[in-house]
C-alpha cells in the first residue's frame, strides 16, 4: 500500500497483500479489499463494500453508497465486486436494501465511465456496460451480456446471458439469453452472433437457437403457444431449456419482435 498520510483509511478496513491505493481516496471501516487490487486517486470506497481480487477500480468511483431509495431505512447491506473487474471513472454502485441485502457485480466485468449500478442489482460475470449505463433498482444481467452506451434499464428488468443491447436503448421488458435487441422501443433483433462464435458456441447449436427463436417471434404464435412447440420440435438441452425457463419465468413479459412490432 502507499503512504497513508495521502488518502484517509479507516483502520477497521480489511485490506488484502499487495493493495495499491492513490491519494485522495477515501475507505471506510465495513470494507474489504482483495490481494493486488489496485485504486485509483479520489475514489469512495464506503460501508458494506466487499471487492475481490485483481480488479482496478478508476478516479472518481464510488463503491457501496447508500441506496437512493426512499424505502432504505439504514440497514446494513453490502455491494460486492468480484475478482478480476474494472471499474473505470465516475461509477457508481449502490449496496443493497433489505429487498435482497446486497448488490453484486461477477467476475471479470468491465464497467465503463458513468454507469450506475443501483440497490439490489445481481450483475453476472463477464459483462461489459458501456458508457453511461443506467440500471433500476433490482436488474438482473446474466453472464458475458452486453449493454450499449446510454442503455437505461428499467427496474426488476432482467438481461439474458450473451445478450447485446444496443446503445440508446431504454429496456422496459426483459430480454431473452443469445439474442440482440435494438431500436426505439426495444425489439428482438436477432441473434448475437458474433458474441456466440466468439464464445465458440458451434454453428450446429447457433441453428438450434435461430430456430428456437423464429418459433419464438416469426411464427405468430403467443408466448405460450411458441414455448409448446419449442419443447416438441428441439431437443432438451442447457441452451433451449434457458431460453424457455428465462420466457416462463419473466414478470415483466419478454421483449417483441419486430413482427409484432410491424402490427
Amino acid at each position: 500500500m502507499n503512504n497513508p498520510v495521502l488518502y484517509s483509511l479507516h483502520p477497521d478496513a480489511k485490506i488484502g497483500k499487495q493493495v495499491e491505493i492513490s491519494p485522495f481516496t477515501t475507505i471506510y471501516g465495513d470494507v474489504v479489499i482483495g490481494d493486488n487490487t489496485w485504486i485509483g486517486p479520489n475514489v469512495t470506497i464506503m460501508d458494506g463494500a466487499r471487492i475481490g481480487k485483481n480488479c482496478r477500480i478508476f478516479p472518481g468511483a464510488v463503491i457501496s453508497g447508500i441506496p437512493q431509495d426512499l424505502k432504505f431505512q439504514g440497514e446494513v447491506t453490502t455491494a460486492v465486486i468480484g475478482d478480476n473487474t474494472t471499474i473505470r471513472e465516475y461509477v457508481t454502485v449502490n449496496r443493497g436494501t433489505k429487498s435482497k441485502g446486497t448488490t453484486i457485480v461477477g467476475n471479470d466485468c468491465l464497467l465503463q465511465s458513468y454507469v450506475h449500478i443501483a440497490h439490489d442489482c445481481k450483475v453476472g460475470n463477464h459483462c461489459i456496460l458501456s458508457g453511461y449505463v443506467g440500471l433500476g433498482g433490482e436488474v438482473v444481467i446474466e453472464d458475458w451480456a452486453i449493454l450499449g452506451g446510454g442503455s437505461l434499464v428499467h427496474q426488476f428488468v432482467r438481461i439474458g446471458s450473451h445478450s447485446m443491447v444496443q446503445g440508446g436503448c431504454k429496456v422496459i421488458k426483459d430480454v431473452p439469453p443469445y439474442v440482440m435487441a435494438g431500436r426505439d422501443p426495444v425489439v428482438y433483433a436477432g441473434l448475437n452472433l458474433v458474441g456466440l462464435r466468439r464464445r465458440n458456441f458451434s454453428s450446429e447449436k447457433i441453428q438450434e437457437l435461430q430456430e428456437i427463436y423464429r418459433t419464438l417471434y416469426m411464427k405468430g404464435l403467443n408466448n405460450s403457444d411458441a414455448l409448446r412447440a419449442i419443447e416438441a420440435s428441439i431437443p432438451q438441452c442447457d441452451e433451449r431449456d434457458h431460453v424457455m425457463n428465462f420466457v416462463k419465468n419473466s414478470e415483466r413479459g419478454i421483449i417483441k419482435g419486430l413482427l409484432d412490432e410491424a402490427d
